[in-house]
């Protein structure tokens, strides 16, 4: 039971004003967290320098915020001073545990050097909660530069098996709690679209299919396997499309012509930018199922967005995206890299799609999510790490 003198906690990751989805985590981790503890989040001033961001910005345009929550804009993440500075700040603070949010190696240095500085102030206090162990596109100095940052974690938090199984190799035998992802329903405000209305304005048949594939776009995310099936979805199910949103973080010239030289342009909508907030809810409202159709991947917060638009999912069987599919109830695992697994895939959930209540067996899956249970196992970590 959790005492009535709230414990505090400090997080050190993005929120508002950075965008995408290591800012969401944080902000509602902050939100199920803030009822049970204090918690005060050590926010970036600087996340990425821009040279190294593919993308056009690192920063929330949206005029409709899901970000927003408390928290002071401390960390540069490229410079030494602040990080010792930081420290000083954190060590005041007096907290009960001190949660680095990890998942990308480029931060080994900067939270390295900070939980080393604050190791002594805070001996069996500091957790690592690793969305990802290293990147997708991981190399030697990657993994060098992951075993810098765990270095000084008295304990880790995954959300995942998979996560948890790839964390062993760096976590030398500390302890390893585990959650999950939260569902993401934050998007879900517009329940009265015009759901023919925005076919149409996007070159969709009413009665067409949609298959939607959402989020950035990099090599390791399969579209363009996804596209090379589409002819062949096409000549078995004509009446299917495929929308495709997000920005790219890859040359867009290579997919779109694949497009081309397939000759599926009238049955694909690609829309390439960071999607507003307020303008994800009419993407997943019009969509039929999701689909994921990654090389590689840890977890996916695309998932747990699908989820919290109660619509099925298509996902390969990589890394930690099978743990979240109960088979043929809330979508279908396939073999990863394989157009003819893909059109299987689409094609069992067209056979299902009359037979199975998808939206309730997903309302099922999403009452079990443990990452309600978060305070809870907060305040067991915050107990252990005393005894």
């Amino acid at each position: 039971m959790i005492s009535e003198k709230k414990k505090k906690i400090i997080i050190i990751g993005p929120v508002y004003p950075y965008r995408g989805g290591n800012a969401l985590f944080v902000t509602q981790t902050y939100e199920i967290l803030k009822d049970s503890f204090n918690v005060k989040i050590y926010n970036y001033k600087l996340l990425y320098p821009s040279l190294l961001f593919p993308g056009t910005t690192q920063f929330d345009k949206s005029k409709q915020q899901v970000f927003k929550v408390p928290n002071e804009r401390q960390i540069n993440s490229i410079s030494p001073i602040n990080w010792y500075n930081v420290s000083k700040k954190i060590i005041t603070e007096k907290a009960d545990l001190v949660i680095f949010d990890w998942w990308h190696p480029f931060f080994g240095l900067c939270h390295g050097v900070i939980s080393s500085l604050i190791k002594k102030a805070y001996a069996n206090n500091i957790l690592f909660i690793t969305e990802n162990v290293v990147s997708h596109e991981a190399n030697k100095v990657d993994k060098l530069l992951t075993k810098i940052g765990f270095k000084n974690a008295s304990m880790f938090l995954t959300l995942s098996k998979n996560v948890e199984e790839e964390l062993a190799r760096y976590s030398k035998k500390k302890k390893i709690y585990r959650s999950e992802l939260p569902i993401y329903d934050c998007y879900r405000h517009n329940d009265l679209l015009d759901i023919s209305k925005v076919k149409s304005e996007l070159g969709i048949a009413e009665d067409d299919n949609v298959l939607l594939f959402f989020g950035y776009i990099r090599k390791y995310k399969g579209l363009d396997i996804l596209l090379k099936a589409f002819p062949k979805i096409l000549e078995k199910y004509p009446n299917s499309f495929l929308l495709v949103v997000g920005e790219f973080y890859d040359n867009p010239k290579n997919y779109l012509k694949i497009i081309d030289d397939l000759n599926i342009g009238g049955k694909v909508k690609v829309i390439n930018e960071f999607v507003p907030n307020e303008e994800v809810s009419k993407y997943y409202q019009i969509s039929d199922v999701v689909v994921l159709p990654y090389l590689s991947a840890t977890q996916s917060g695309i998932l747990n967005v699908a989820y919290g638009f109660n619509k099925p999912v298509i996902v390969t069987d990589v890394g930690g995206l099978a743990e979240f599919v109960e088979e043929g109830k809330t979508g279908f695992v396939i073999k990863s890299n394989s157009v003819k697994a893909l059109i299987n895939g689409y094609g069992n959930y067209l056979n299902l799609k009359e037979k199975v209540d998808f939206v309730q067996s997903i309302k099922e899956y999403n009452s079990k999510n443990s990452f309600e249970n978060l305070p809870g196992l907060i305040e067991k970590i915050i107990t252990e790490s005393k005894s």
